[in-house]
């Protein structure tokens, strides 16, 4: 047997024994608790006079998580109700995950520069190295000057390196709420919420989550009213925090979706996304995500001639110029914004199977 191929064989079964762990903790965790009442999201008043509240969206540029990060930019601009700044944590390109690039509008030394006041609201995806220092230096600086603080999904493990956990009611990811209930003791885990808020600190569930949290921010700076509209107009029926952590984990049959997929590598296909200025980079990135999450395929965003692409929102989208072995040419839903998602879980299903679809949503922690 090739070399290649054991190692492929080796790595999966140290990810499906590792889920399986998962699972098994899934069924019976006394470390968790649910909570009856949840307190609402109020934000302060903007910092140093200012007319709306100044939003950092922080990405690291080895690796963030592709959905937590465009989407709740996306959210917040399309309100119009607060001023959003992408702001990575060097300069260069940022490496989202599992697809597309982007480069943010300015370095975290850059915004400390211009904002000295720091940020009112900061948005924390899921970064490839939670302890990366410079981003847990930099969120530290900017707690202590008063900012709220929002963890989406995996973000939730940066904060908790920062330290901004200790005390505090929290949520997260329900892969790793296992986790982080038995590393931060100090921490009330809760379950059966979209997003938790324990004073300036508000963390969220799985990828999905970063919808409901997003309009939540923007219900706490311009009323439910505005809130209602935009998610209407995002195509979304309600973000309130309800959720329902019971059926969320890997079966049976979901583990061995996995390995097929995984395992069948010769199948493996790639989709080409074509881009171009005026992209909805919220509907780009629920179905680039979703794409990118079958175990079969893969996305990546290209045009004909410009390597740099701005989306809708001012988001700078990196695309290649140059397609080989592309398989499918993919198109997301963009009306309204949040159907790609959607889209993507029924096109996959129809081309996969169901069981494929399911295993990508059970990723992004969404029922559908």
């Amino acid at each position: 047997m090739p070399t290649r191929y054991v190692s492929r064989l080796a790595g999966l079964a140290v990810l499906i024994l590792s889920m399986i762990a998962v699972v098994s903790w899934r069924h019976g965790n006394p470390g968790t608790v649910r909570l009856l009442e949840h307190p609402s999201l109020e934000l302060p008043a903007p910092k140093g006079g200012r007319d709306r509240p100044l939003v950092a969206v922080l990405a690291a540029n080895d690796g963030t998580e592709t959905t937590d990060f465009m989407v709740p930019y996306g959210v917040l601009r399309e309100s119009g109700k607060m001023e959003v700044v992408s702001v990575s944590t060097r300069s260069g390109p940022v490496q989202l995950h599992p697809v597309l690039t982007i480069r943010a509008e300015q370095t975290t030394e850059e915004f400390d520069v211009l904002q000295p006041d720091g940020a009112d609201i900061v948005i924390v995806p899921a970064l490839h190295r939670p302890d990366d220092p410079e981003a847990i230096r930099w969120l530290q600086r900017q707690a202590e000057s008063g900012a709220v603080i929002v963890g989406v999904c995996d973000g939730v493990l940066t904060l908790a390196h920062a330290g901004l956990l200790q005390g505090k009611s929290a949520t997260g990811h329900w892969f790793s709420l296992g986790k982080l209930t038995r590393r931060y003791r100090e921490t009330t885990w809760i379950r059966d919420r979209r997003y938790v808020v324990d004073d300036r600190v508000v963390t969220t569930t799985g990828v999905s989550a970063s919808i409901p949290v997003s309009l939540a921010l923007v219900e706490a700076v311009a009323g439910a009213a505005q809130a209602d509209r935009l998610a209407l107009d995002l195509g979304i029926a309600d973000f309130d925090a309800q959720h329902d952590s019971d059926v969320f984990g890997l079966s049976l049959e979901l583990l061995l979706t996995l390995a097929r997929n995984k395992l069948a590598f010769w199948n493996h296909e790639r989709f080409e996304v074509p881009i171009e200025d005026g992209i909805d980079e919220i509907a780009l990135a629920l179905s680039a995500d979703a794409w990118s999450r079958t175990y079969r395929s893969s996305a990546m965003t290209t045009h004909p001639s410009e390597r740099w692409i701005r989306s809708r929102r001012g988001l700078v989208i990196e695309a290649e110029t140059q397609v080989a072995n592309a398989a499918v040419t993919l198109r997301p839903a963009i009306e309204p914004s949040a159907a790609a998602l959607d889209d993507a879980l029924m096109k996959i299903s129809e081309r996969y199977g169901m069981p494929t679809a399911d295993l990508v949503a059970m990723q992004l922690e969404y029922a559908w």
